[in-house]
C-alpha cells in the first residue's frame, strides 16, 4: 500500500479513544487534582508576605495587611504535603464536617418517621387544590411557592450571611422538588442558590459588608439604599433564571442533567402516604411536655431578644412568643398524628435557628446541637428505643459521610496555598495589574481580582481582611469612592461561591443532594457568567453617578 492510497480516515476510525479521557472524573478526583495543581504552583510562584497588624473591626479584633508592606520570602514548595492535605483539611474544616455528620444523623431519624413524606404529600395536595384558582393558575402555584422560599433565603443571605445553614435545608427541599416533578438542582436552588444570591447582593451582612466597610473607614452599612436596589435586581434575575429552568424540567423531565442521580430521592420517598399509619403514642405527649417546659425555662431567662439587622437592633420577646406558639401547635398536631408533630418540631427548629443566629450570635456548634436535639426528640416521640435511635443516627452519618470527606479534601487546597507562602504573592501580583488604569477600568479590575481570589479563598470575612486595607487606599489614589471598592468586593465575593470547588459549603450541599460536581458545574456556569455580567452593570453607577452614601 502506497502513501497515496493509504486510507487515514479508515485507520483512525479503528483506534478506540482512551477511556480515561472519555470518563467524567469523580468529584474527589477533581478536588485532589486542584490540590496537586496548587502544590505545583508553590514551585513556580515565588513566596511572599505582607506585614500584618491587628485592628478592631466592629468590636472584633482582626489581623489585616499593611498596604505597601509586601516583600518576597523564601519558597516553601509543597511535595508530600498533597497527601496530608486531607488530614489538614479535616482539622481546618472540623466544625463544618461535624455539622454535616450531625445533620445527616438527625434527619435520618426524621426520615424513618415518614414525617417528611407526610409533609411532601400535604404540599402536593395543597398545590393541586390551589393550582386551578384564577390568578394563581396563570402565575402557577409552584412558582409562587418557589418565589416565597427563595425570597426568604435570599433575605437571610443578605442580612446575616446564611451559608453553612443551607446544608441542612438541602435535605428538605431536594426531595420536595423531586416529588413535585422537578429535580435536585431545583431543590438546591431554592435554598443554597437563593442564599448565595442574597449573599452577593448583601445590604446588612456583618461578615462581608460590615467588615469591608469597617476596614475601609466607612460608616457601618452606609450606602444601604443602593445595596438594597442591587439585592432586588440580583434576586429578580436569579429567581427568573431558576424558575425558567424549573419550568423546562417540569415540562420535560428527561432534560434534567441529574435525571439518573435523582433516582435515589425517588426511591427513598416512593412510599405513598396511604401506607402510613397515623397515630400518636404516649411518648410523643411526654416529649411535647418536656420540650414545652424547657422552652418556658429558656423564656424566663431570655424574656427579650435583641434581633440584629445590620447596625440596628430590634428588641422583641422572640423566645416567649415562639414558646407559646409551640405549646399551641404542638397540642394541635399531636391530636392529629405524631407525624405532624415531628414536622412541627422541624419548623420550630428552623425558627429557633433564625432567632439564635440573629439574636444570640449562634454559629455552627449551636445550630448542630439544635438539630441533634431535634433528631433525638423525633426518635423519642416515635417511641423508638435508645438502640434504634442510635442505629438510625449512625446510618444517617454513614449515608452522608461522603459530604464530610469532600469538605475536608477541599479544605486541603487552602492549606497547600497557605503553607506554600503564595497567597500574598498572588494578591500582590493581582493588585499590581490594576495600576495605571482609568476609574472604570480600575474598579472593573478590582471586581475581577476579588472574583479570582474567591476561587481559592471563599471565606468572605477572611478575604475582606486580606484585601480591603489595600483596595480602599488604592481607590483614593484613582479618585474612586471607597464604597465602590466595597461593592466590587461584595459582588466578587458572592457569585463564585456557587461554583468554586474550594468552597466546603458548596461541596457539602452537592454531596447531600447527590449532585456530581461536574454536572453542577455545567449547569451553573452559564448562570454565573450571566451574574458576572450583571455585576459589571451594577458597578457602573458607583463610579459615575451620585448615590446616597457613596
Amino acid at each position: 500500500m502506497t502513501l497515496q492510497t493509504f486510507d487515514f480516515n479508515y485507520y483512525f476510525a479503528q483506534i478506540k479513544p482512551i477511556r480515561v479521557f472519555r470518563k467524567i472524573p469523580h468529584t474527589y478526583v477533581i478536588v485532589f487534582s486542584i490540590v496537586i495543581l496548587c502544590a505545583v504552583l508553590t514551585w513556580v510562584i515565588p513566596g511572599g508576605a505582607f506585614d500584618r497588624e491587628t485592628v478592631s473591626v466592629n468590636g472584633i479584633d482582626r489581623s489585616v495587611v499593611i498596604p505597601g508592606s509586601f516583600h518576597y520570602t523564601d519558597k516553601n514548595p509543597q511535595t508530600w504535603q498533597v497527601f496530608s492535605a486531607l488530614f489538614d483539611g479535616f482539622v481546618d474544616k472540623a466544625d463544618i464536617i461535624v455539622f454535616i455528620l450531625i445533620i445527616g444523623g438527625a434527619f435520618w431519624i426524621m426520615n424513618e418517621s415518614k414525617a417528611i413524606d407526610v409533609a411532601i404529600g400535604s404540599v402536593l395536595r395543597f398545590t393541586g387544590r390551589m393550582g386551578n384558582r384564577g390568578l394563581i393558575k396563570k402565575i402557577g402555584v409552584d412558582n409562587l411557592i418557589f418565589l416565597v422560599i427563595m425570597t426568604m433565603f435570599s433575605f437571610f443571605g443578605a442580612v446575616f450571611g446564611m451559608s453553612e445553614e443551607t446544608i441542612a435545608f438541602t435535605i428538605i427541599f431536594v426531595p420536595l422538588a423531586v416529588s413535585m416533578g422537578y429535580d435536585s438542582i431545583v431543590g438546591v436552588s431554592l435554598c443554597f442558590v437563593a442564599a448565595a444570591l442574597g449573599f452577593a447582593g448583601a445590604f446588612l451582612n456583618p461578615f462581608t459588608i460590615g467588615i469591608a466597610q469597617g476596614l475601609s473607614d466607612l460608616p457601618l452599612f452606609s450606602g444601604l439604599e443602593y445595596r438594597l436596589f442591587m439585592w432586588l435586581i440580583i434576586s429578580a434575575v436569579g429567581f427568573t433564571y431558576i424558575l425558567r429552568y424549573a419550568r423546562k424540567i417540569k415540562k420535560d423531565p428527561s432534560r434534567s442533567p441529574v435525571r439518573e442521580d435523582d433516582d435515589y430521592w425517588r426511591k427513598l420517598h416512593s412510599e405513598t402516604e396511604l401506607k402510613i399509619q397515623y397515630h400518636t403514642p404516649a411518648s410523643a405527649w411526654v416529649v411535647y411536655v418536656l420540650l414545652t417546659a424547657v422552652m418556658v425555662i429558656f423564656s424566663v431567662f431570655n424574656p427579650v431578644s435583641s434581633i440584629s439587622f445590620g447596625e440596628g437592633q430590634l428588641k422583641i420577646p422572640a423566645v416567649p412568643v415562639l414558646t407559646g406558639i409551640f405549646a399551641l401547635t404542638g397540642w394541635l398536631t399531636l391530636r392529629k398524628s405524631v407525624h405532624f408533630f415531628v414536622i412541627d418540631l422541624l419548623l420550630f427548629t428552623i425558627l429557633f435557628l433564625i432567632t439564635g443566629v440573629m439574636g444570640y450570635g449562634w454559629y455552627i456548634m449551636e445550630i448542630a446541637t439544635l438539630f441533634f436535639v431535634m433528631g433525638l426528640a423525633t426518635g423519642a416521640a416515635m417511641s423508638y428505643d435508645a438502640n434504634k435511635i442510635t442505629k438510625l443516627f449512625l446510618d444517617g452519618v454513614k449515608d452522608i459521610q461522603s459530604a464530610a470527606l469532600i469538605v475536608g479534601l477541599a479544605g486541603g487546597i487552602i492549606i497547600i496555598l497557605q503553607n506554600g507562602n503564595i497567597i500574598d504573592t498572588l494578591l500582590y501580583r493581582l493588585s499590581e495589574s490594576i495600576s495605571g488604569m482609568g476609574r472604570m477600568a480600575s474598579v472593573s479590575m478590582m471586581y475581577v481580582t476579588q472574583t479570582a481570589i474567591n476561587l481559592f479563598m471563599p471565606s468572605g470575612s477572611a478575604k475582606a481582611a486580606l484585601t480591603m486595607p489595600m483596595m480602599s487606599q488604592f481607590s483614593d489614589l484613582i479618585g474612586v469612592s471607597r464604597q465602590a471598592t466595597v461593592v466590587a468586593f461584595q459582588l466578587g465575593d458572592g457569585f463564585t461561591n456557587m461554583i468554586t470547588p474550594t468552597s466546603g459549603v458548596l461541596l457539602g450541599v452537592l454531596s447531600v443532594a447527590r449532585i456530581p460536581y461536574e454536572k453542577w458545574f455545567r449547569w451553573v456556569l452559564p448562570f454565573i457568567l450571566l451574574l458576572f455580567v450583571l455585576g459589571f452593570l451594577l458597578l457602573i453607577p458607583t463610579v459615575f453617578m451620585e448615590l446616597k452614601g457613596f
